[in-house]
């Protein structure tokens, strides 16, 4: 589970402004952080099958709006996919 420091991080991270929460750059943001802590679970606990469907599925989401804030605002995607470290 990701803490509220992590999360507050990640937010901070990619706000377009101070209360930002819900535009898809801190969505996507906040899904990776959640990603890297499940893959870590996910890797010490083989059989954990419902955290692997879990994973499969935050993947889905972070995909969907990266695809999203791609076709809607092409810059804003190429700065979030930089910042984050993600492969596209």
């Amino acid at each position: 589970m990701i803490t509220k420091d992590d999360k507050a991080k990640a937010i901070a991270k990619l706000a377009r402004s101070d209360k930002d929460v819900g535009s898809p750059e801190v969505q996507v943001s906040i899904l990776t952080e959640r990603i890297k802590e499940v893959t870590e679970h996910v890797k010490n606990n083989k059989h954990d099958y419902m955290a692997k469907r879990g994973l499969i599925q935050m993947v889905g989401q972070r995909k969907k709006l990266l695809k999203h804030l791609e076709q809607s605002d092409f810059e804003t995607y190429k700065a979030t996919v930089a910042k984050l470290g993600l492969r596209k």
